[in-house]
C-alpha cells in the first residue's frame, strides 16, 4: 500500500507517517519543506503529477496554518481551498481509485458550547472556517462523482512537538524553564476557556479508522472529554510542585473565541476508535523535553 501525505511536516504527519510505518505502509512526506518530496500544494500541475506517479491507495491532506488569523486568510485559502481542489480534481482525473482524507476542523461549526457533531450547522465565523468548509463542500461535490472522500473534524490536539504559538506547548515549555530557575511569568488570555486535550498520536488512528471502511465519509474527530485551561496549568504546576499562581498573569483586554470547544464523537467512536492517552497523561508527556 502507498501513501501520500501532503502537510508531512506538520504534528499530524508526522504522527500518522510514524503509525503507518509502524504497519509497512509506504509514506510518501510532501511537504513546502522539511520533507522527501518539496511541492506546493496550490499548484494543481504538481499536485497531478505527483498523484500520477505514484498512483496511492489514500492520500491525506493535513496541510495549512493552523490558525483564525485574518492576515493569514489568503495562505489557507490557497492551501485549504485549492489544495483540497487539487487534490480532488487529480484523483478523479489520473487516479480515481485513490481515497482522499482531507482535514476538517471544530471551529467551522456553530458553537453553543455544547458537544459538537458532525452534522451540525456549520458557520463562518473567520477566514479559516471559510476555507475549511469549502473544503467540505469540494468534498461532497467529488463523491457525487465517484471519489471516495473523506473528512475528520479535528479538535486540539497536542503533543510534544506543538510549536508554541499553540497555548498547551506555551505553557508545558514554561513550566519546564520555571522547574530549572527560571522563574519568568507566564501571561495567560483565559483560564476558564475549556477545549480538548487529546494527543495526536491518538488522533491519526482516528483518520486511519475512518478512511479503513466505506460507509461513513465525514466523522468529528476528539475524546469529546473538556478540560479547562486552568486544570491544565494546575497539572502542569502540579508536576513540578509549584502553586501556579505565583507564576501566572491575565492577558489585559482578552477575549477568547468561545467559552468551550468539545466534540460528540460517538461516530467514530462507533467505528472502533477509542483514544488512548488520558488528561493526565498528555500533561506528563507535555513535560518531557
Amino acid at each position: 500500500m502507498t501513501t501520500l501525505i501532503f502537510g508531512a511536516s506538520g504534528q499530524d504527519g508526522y504522527y500518522l507517517s510514524q503509525f503507518l510505518a509502524g504497519k509497512n505502509i509506504e509514506v510518501i512526506p510532501i511537504s513546502r519543506k522539511d520533507a522527501r518530496i518539496q511541492a506546493d500544494i496550490a499548484d494543481f500541475n504538481t499536485v497531478r503529477g505527483l498523484v500520477g506517479r505514484y498512483k496511492p491507495d489514500i492520500i491525506f491532506d493535513f496541510a495549512a496554518n493552523s490558525t483564525t488569523r485574518h492576515d493569514v486568510m489568503f495562505e489557507n485559502h490557497a492551501t485549504i481551498c485549492t489544495g483540497s481542489l487539487n487534490i480532488l480534481e487529480a484523483v478523479r482525473t489520473v487516479s480515481p481509485q485513490t481515497k482522499v482524507f482531507l482535514s476538517g476542523s471544530g471551529l467551522q461549526f456553530r458553537n453553543t458550547g455544547s458537544p459538537i457533531k458532525e452534522t451540525d450547522p456549520f458557520e463562518a465565523r473567520d477566514a479559516y472556517s471559510i476555507c475549511r468548509i469549502q473544503s467540505v463542500y469540494a468534498a461532497r461535490y467529488f463523491r457525487t462523482l465517484g471519489i471516495k472522500a473523506y473528512i475528520g473534524y479535528f479538535f486540539n490536539h497536542d503533543s510534544p512537538i506543538r510549536t508554541e504559538r499553540h497555548v498547551t506547548k506555551m505553557i508545558a515549555n514554561a513550566v519546564v524553564n520555571i522547574s530549572k530557575g527560571k522563574e519568568t511569568p507566564l501571561e495567560i488570555g483565559d483560564l476558564s476557556v475549556k477545549k480538548e486535550w487529546a494527543f495526536a498520536g491518538d488522533i491519526v488512528e482516528a483518520v486511519w479508522t475512518l478512511v479503513q471502511q466505506d460507509d461513513v465519509f465525514e466523522a468529528v474527530i476528539g475524546t469529546g472529554k473538556a478540560y479547562s485551561i486552568q486544570e491544565y496549568v494546575e497539572a502542569c504546576f502540579a508536576a513540578i510542585r509549584k502553586d501556579w499562581r505565583q507564576y501566572v498573569t491575565l492577558k489585559q483586554g482578552f477575549r477568547s473565541e468561545y467559552s468551550q470547544l468539545v466534540s460528540d464523537p460517538s461516530t467514530i467512536l462507533s467505528l472502533g476508535w477509542t483514544p488512548r492517552t488520558d488528561f493526565n497523561q498528555l500533561v506528563q508527556m507535555m513535560l518531557k523535553q
